[in-house]
């Protein structure tokens, strides 16, 4: 116990600005992500054949650009937006710098998982809503998006988890969280301490975002009421 003591008195406060930080680079890109990935998705929903707004070729050329970006790995796109990330951050290193990468995996990503969930709604669904007069516009914003909303929190959670995961990758390279902090003590220095206790808020933040979003996801379920 007393061990436990003197290890948070040391680096309980290094341990909460690293958490800080991962949640700060986790949260902002899934924000922005979303606001990327959310139309793009609807964009690929909407113009495949059979869709309300069909449109074959775009639908062939924006699928295939989702595709390249969601190819490439993570670490080799970081290295090769820097002078973006510079431009838009005005710096290639620290945790916003990390945010202009973090987000632009993430669209594309979330991209899919959108296309996911519209497709799963069920399509006498949109064609009552066109029996009924609606636009294209009152379509997707009154019954794909609304209809679907459990399914998109569930992937709002994967979505989210997956960019912690990430903010580790960022980390390794000097942008912060507890990605940096494990890899500076926990490998350069051997202090496995530090390197278990970080995985271990790593693990725990993980199941903090699974347990909030599927509870969210549960109250938003209509067959679930």
């Amino acid at each position: 116990m007393q061990a436990v003591f003197e290890f948070f008195s040391q680096n309980g406060s290094l341990l909460w600005e690293g958490t800080l930080e991962t949640l700060y680079m986790t949260l902002v890109p899934t924000l922005f992500g979303y606001a990327l990935g959310l139309p793009m998705g609807v964009l690929l929903t909407i113009t495949k054949e059979g869709g309300i707004a069909c449109a074959p070729r775009f639908h062939a050329v924006f699928g295939w650009l989702v595709n390249i970006l969601r190819s490439l790995p993570f670490i080799i796109l970081m290295i090769f937006i820097i002078p973006l990330t510079r431009l838009i951050a005005g710096t290639s290193i620290g945790a916003t710098a990390a945010c202009v990468p973090l987000t632009i995996a993430a669209a594309p990503f979330i991209a899919r998982m959108v296309e996911q969930s519209l497709e799963e709604i069920d399509a006498g669904v949109v064609e009552a809503a066109k029996c009924m007069g609606a636009t294209n516009l009152q379509i997707i914003t009154r019954v794909l998006l609304v209809e679907s909303v459990p399914s998109l929190l569930r992937g709002l959670s994967i979505s989210t988890i997956t960019l912690l995961g990430y903010t580790a990758i960022t980390g390794a390279v000097g942008a912060g969280g507890l990605g940096n902090i494990a890899f500076r003590f926990g490998f350069q220095r051997y202090q496995d301490d530090v390197m278990y206790v970080t995985v271990a808020l790593l693990i725990l933040l993980v199941c903090v975002v699974q347990a909030v979003f599927n509870r969210f996801a549960k109250k938003a379920d209509k067959r679930s009421r």
